[in-house]
C-alpha cells in the first residue's frame, strides 16, 4: 500500500476513533443528565406530595377546627334556644299562676263582701272601766249586720279615742262575724278648781270631764290655764304641767310617811310657795319650794301627831340648813 495512502488511512483511523471515544462520553454524560434529571424530577415529585401531604393535613386540620367551632356554635344556640324556651315557659307558668290567684282574690273579695256570712252579729267590748261598752260601740259607728270587711278599722279607733277618758283603742275581726274592740282608759287623779267647778285630769294633765261635783280626789288650785282652755280632751298649759309634776312628787313623799290621805287639796299658785290643806286635821301646811320632802313630811307628820285636834299652821317651809326649826301656829279665832 502507498505510504500516502497509509497515513490517510491513519488519520481517517484517529478521526474515527476520535469520533468513537467523543460519542462513548457524550452517550455517558448524556445518561448522567438523564440521571440527574430523573433524580430531579424525583425530588420534585417527593417534594410536591409532600407539600401536598402538608396541606392537605393543613387544610383538614381547619376544616375539624372550622367542623368543632361550627358544632359549638350550633350547641349554643341551642343551648341559649332552650334556655329561652325555658324562660319563656318559666314566664307563662308565672303569669298564669297570677292569674289564677288575681281571679281567686277577686272571686273572694266578691264573696266575702256580699255573703251574709261575713255580716257583724256580735260586737264586744274589753277592758273599759269609766266610758261603758254602749258609748264605745257609739263611738266607733260599728253596726250590727254590717259587712266586717266594709268599716275603716282606723277611722273607728279614732273616733274612739276622741273620748278623752280613752287613751288608746284596738279594733279586732274575729271571722266570720265578730268584732272585739280593746280600750286603755285614762284614770280621773286630780280635780283642778276653776270658777266654782271641777275639771277632772288625770296625770298627765289630760282634762278628762267638766263638772260641778267634787269627786273624792286631790284638788288642785291656782292653775294658770286659761278658762277658754279648759275644754275636754285639752290638756294643762306647759307651766301648769310642770306644777303637776311637783303635786305627783309631793304625793309620792307624803304617801311614804301616810299623810297623802289626809290632803284634800294643793294650792299651786306660787310655785316658791306650795301650800297643803288638811281639812281632816283642821290644818295648813306651808310647804315651800319642791325641795327636801322627805324632811319635810316627817316633820309634818310628827307635828300632826303632836297637835291633834288643835286647827293651825304647819311650817317647814325654810331652809333646813341654816338651822329652820319646823313649828306649829296655832289658829287664834278657835
Amino acid at each position: 500500500m502507498p505510504k500516502k495512502q497509509k497515513e490517510r488511512n491513519m488519520n481517517l483511523y484517529y478521526i474515527n476513533q476520535g469520533q468513537a471515544i467523543s460519542e462513548a462520553e457524550n452517550e455517558k454524560i448524556k445518561r448522567k443528565k438523564q440521571k440527574e434529571r430523573e433524580k430531579r424530577i424525583k425530588q420534585n415529585k417527593i417534594n410536591r406530595e409532600d407539600d401536598f401531604d402538608i396541606d392537605t393535613e393543613t387544610v383538614i386540620q381547619m376544616t375539624n377546627q372550622n367542623n368543632i367551632k361550627k358544632e359549638k356554635e350550633k350547641r349554643k344556640k341551642l343551648t341559649q334556644d332552650e334556655q329561652r324556651r325555658k324562660k319563656r315557659k318559666k314566664k307563662i307558668k308565672i303569669i298564669v299562676k297570677a292569674v289564677l290567684l288575681l281571679t281567686i282574690i277577686i272571686s273572694g273579695t266578691i264573696f266575702a263582701l256580699v255573703s251574709p256570712i261575713f255580716n257583724i252579729q256580735d260586737i264586744q267590748v274589753v277592758n273599759n272601766n269609766k266610758v261603758s261598752i254602749e258609748t264605745i260601740i257609739s263611738l266607733s259607728e260599728l253596726k250590727k249586720n254590717e259587712n266586717i270587711f266594709k268599716f275603716n278599722s282606723s277611722d273607728a279607733i279614732q273616733k274612739i279615742e276622741e273620748n278623752p277618758y280613752i287613751e288608746k283603742a284596738k279594733i279586732k275581726r274575729a271571722f266570720p262575724n265578730k268584732v272585739q274592740i280593746s280600750v286603755e282608759e285614762r284614770t280621773h287623779d286630780y280635780n283642778v278648781d276653776f270658777l266654782g267647778k271641777y275639771a277632772y285630769i288625770n296625770k298627765q294633765g289630760y282634762i278628762l270631764e267638766i263638772s260641778e261635783e267634787k269627786e273624792e280626789k286631790i284638788i288642785i288650785q291656782g292653775v294658770t290655764t286659761k278658762e277658754e282652755q279648759i275644754v275636754e280632751g285639752n290638756r294643762l298649759c306647759e307651766e301648769d304641767l310642770e306644777r303637776l309634776e311637783d303635786v305627783i312628787k309631793i304625793m309620792k313623799a307624803a304617801k311614804e310617811y301616810a299623810i297623802d290621805t289626809k290632803i284634800t287639796s294643793i294650792d299651786v299658785s306660787d310655785k316658791n310657795e306650795y301650800n297643803l290643806i288638811l281639812e281632816g286635821e283642821k290644818k295648813k301646811v306651808h310647804l315651800g319650794q319642791n325641795s327636801d320632802l322627805s324632811n319635810k313630811m316627817l316633820y309634818i307628820n310628827a307635828i300632826i301627831e303632836k297637835e291633834k285636834e288643835k286647827e293651825g299652821d304647819i311650817f317647814v317651809n325654810g331652809d333646813f340648813n341654816n338651822k329652820f326649826q319646823p313649828y306649829f301656829r296655832e289658829s287664834l279665832n278657835v
